[in-house]
């Protein structure tokens, strides 16, 4: 891959409650692409993601953002630096309404605050439709918007999506890898979890398969969908349209 790192981990290891979930691992997220980390579940995809937003502390090892090191920061402190995490699950606030989503996550930016709602709004209709309901009562691909429209508040340079494709119909999962596009297009970087691996491949620019807390193997998207063992393991085998 292009030598020009945005994020970059080198050797990183990470163990909780006695499991060893990250084992050394070194991958890197080059300025302005998609990149996606493809493996089954218990793989230590989320773990990694959780480590890089400072919610997990590292074994061992190096995360650099920008050329700066963020092992060791605060959660507050890395999404002010530019990283932000759409968590699996979408963790909405439910009690709260869109509008009060929004607002928590531009607690790091309240300077322009309407700018950024018009900002998030032009991208999600359907949450200005919505934005004194509570989020609790949305559908759950407007939950999704919803969840990354609250990372896109805090005006990330690098968002990172657990999941984000999870138990929603296949027409919102389609409209949910367009929003990702689309916000990659507007100069975002992307590192993406997805176990729609078919997706995820045709949507990324690179991409990492990674087995219980190692990566075993890289390349582009279109090389890791053409691949035989990729197939087997994460495509079923699918016919490619």
């Amino acid at each position: 891959m292009e030598n020009n790192a945005y994020l970059k981990i080198t050797d990183l290891s990470v163990s909780y409650g006695g499991i060893h979930a990250v084992k050394g691992i070194s991958l890197e997220v080059p300025k302005g692409k998609i990149v996606t980390l493809i493996g089954s579940n218990g793989a230590g995809k989320s773990t990694t993601l959780r480590t890089i937003a400072g919610v997990v502390k590292p074994k061992a090892g190096s995360i650099q953002f920008d050329g700066k090191e963020i092992c060791g920061k605060s959660p507050d402190d890395i999404v002010s630096m530019g990283i932000t995490l759409v968590p699996e699950g979408r963790r909405v606030f439910g009690n709260l309404t869109v509008l009060e989503n929004l607002k928590i996550g531009a607690y790091v930016h309240n300077d322009r605050l309407d700018k950024y709602l018009d900002d998030i709004y032009e991208l999600f209709p359907r949450l200005k439709e919505r934005e004194w309901q509570l989020a609790g009562t949305l559908s759950g691909g407007e939950q999704q918007m919803l969840a990354v429209g609250r990372a896109l508040m805090s005006r990330p340079k690098l968002i990172m999506m657990d999941e984000p494709s999870l138990g929603l119909a296949p027409l919102i999962v389609k409209d949910i890898f367009d929003i990702i596009k689309t916000i990659n297009a507007e100069g975002i970087t992307v590192l993406l979890i997805e176990q729609n691996a078919n997706m995820a491949l045709k949507t990324a620019d690179w991409g990492y398969v990674m087995e219980t807390g190692v990566i075993t193997m890289e390349g582009t998207g279109a090389d890791l969908l053409a691949n035989e063992s990729v197939k087997e393991a994460y495509l079923g085998k699918r016919k490619e349209d």
